[in-house]
């Protein structure tokens, strides 16, 4: 499946949200949503607008690429992080995009508790 449909649902799972939240947020019922994903049915402006407004990438939906980053609009460390990225031989940006891919992920999903305790990211009892 790809088209409008697979990049609303990636930017979704991408935010974290079930089917039923994106579509409260968009203003359509879920079984609307479904259907978007699907691609049985194509969203409206204003759908797209309100998901937009809640950090949805409406022109990567729309066209399948991404919106640029404004120059200018990255931080001294970002400046630094993509500068040293750009160095990288393409297996390393590799490496490096699948480990942030699964650090960003961790961040959207709850931590493990086990006994009280949150297991830190290698898997150890952080005891935090």
């Amino acid at each position: 499946m790809n088209g409008i449909g697979s990049r609303i649902r990636e930017e979704r799972e991408r935010l974290g949200l079930t089917q039923r939240v994106f579509g409260d947020i968009g203003g359509v019922e879920p079984n609307a949503q479904g259907k978007y994903e699907s691609g049985e049915r194509t969203p409206k402006a204003d759908y797209l607008a309100a998901v937009a407004a809640r950090g949805v990438d409406a022109l990567y939906v729309l066209s399948g690429v991404h919106t640029p980053v404004a120059h200018g609009s990255l931080n001294a460390e970002e400046e630094q992080l993509l500068g040293s990225f750009r160095l990288l031989q393409a297996a390393d940006q590799a490496a490096v995009q699948q480990l942030l891919g699964s650090l960003a992920e961790r961040v959207q999903r709850p931590p493990l508790r086990v006994g009280g305790h949150e297991r830190g990211i290698y898997g150890r009892l952080s005891g935090k």
